[in-house]
């Protein structure tokens, strides 16, 4: 559908058409409500609309409707024929001179040494902290793990502690960090960097040095749980059962044997895992 390309490109030409995409994107292979999308960018519904509504005309997202709401995502297929096209007209198919570097190399993942794995939330108090901790204690030997949240906060969950120390894991080292500690010069490059809430993938943060291998793996906020203590912990646990499913599932893969593509795959499928959320 080569004629609908010269649309696609003008309609990305807004700038805040361009952020609605950008989000969508950082979400894939997520559906997200027209409310949390408009929250997240500070527009108003109807301006937000207009949006989606010229982004679907090109086909480069789709909607679907879940219960009472509309949810949009990403179409790949779209996107992909997009840069395909762009790939094999303007730069007359020669990767090497068009395609990032990144995306170019297209090698199995080196066997010989440590992936570095970076997992954000917005705090970094609970689920990103579950999520270090786990990858730390059943894979410690193949991954080096940090986490770190976009937005400051005082310090960890207790419950989250809490929980950590029912299920064997040592706290002593945990500490609440911030992405701008892993921007700073010497900072590690990283292999992976995952979300672990949505409000944290919504968020338009820079780029990460070497593009590393990204993928959402939003797990429902159990901070915000209400009820007694027992009634807290029990939330805080589904959470941290919900993350070690996918570490597990992820630390179990066949790294020496994929490819960056099917490496991007195979860590957004992780992120289709069944969490326990309703729609």
């Amino acid at each position: 559908m080569e004629e609908m390309i010269p649309e696609r490109l003008s309609t990305l030409g807004h700038p805040q058409r361009l952020a609605v995409f950008r989000l969508l994107m950082r979400r894939y292979p997520d559906r997200v409500p027209a409310s949390e999308i408009a929250r997240a960018l500070g527009l108003k519904p109807n301006t937000l609309s207009n949006y989606l509504s010229s982004l679907l005309q090109v086909g480069l997202i789709s909607q679907q409707r879940a219960g009472t709401s509309l949810r949009y995502g990403v179409e790949m297929a779209a996107v992909r024929g997009t840069i395909d096209y762009l790939l094999l007209d303007c730069c007359r198919g020669r990767p090497e001179i068009c395609a990032p570097a990144s995306c170019a190399a297209s090698g199995k993942a080196d066997r010989d040494r440590k992936f570095n794995v970076l997992f954000i939330c917005t705090g970094n108090s609970a689920r990103s902290i579950f999520a270090e901790a786990i990858l730390r204690d059943e894979a410690g030997d193949r991954f080096n793990v940090y986490s770190a949240g976009t937005r400051a906060r005082s310090g960890l969950n207790p419950v989250a502690l809490q929980v950590l120390k029912l299920n064997g894991h040592d706290i002593s080292d945990l500490r609440a960090k911030t992405i701008a500690e892993f921007q700073a010069p010497g900072a590690p490059d990283f292999d992976f960097v995952f979300t672990v809430c949505d409000q944290a993938a919504n968020e338009d943060c820079p780029a990460w040095p070497g593009q590393p291998i990204s993928a959402h793996w939003g797990v429902p906020d159990p901070v915000g749980a209400d009820g007694t203590q027992v009634q807290k912990i029990i939330s805080f646990q589904t959470a941290y059962d919900a993350i070690r499913n996918r570490i597990l599932t992820f630390s179990s893969l066949p790294f020496e044997t994929l490819d960056r593509i099917s490496l991007q795959k195979a860590v957004d499928d992780i992120g289709q895992i069944h969490t326990g959320e309703t729609a």
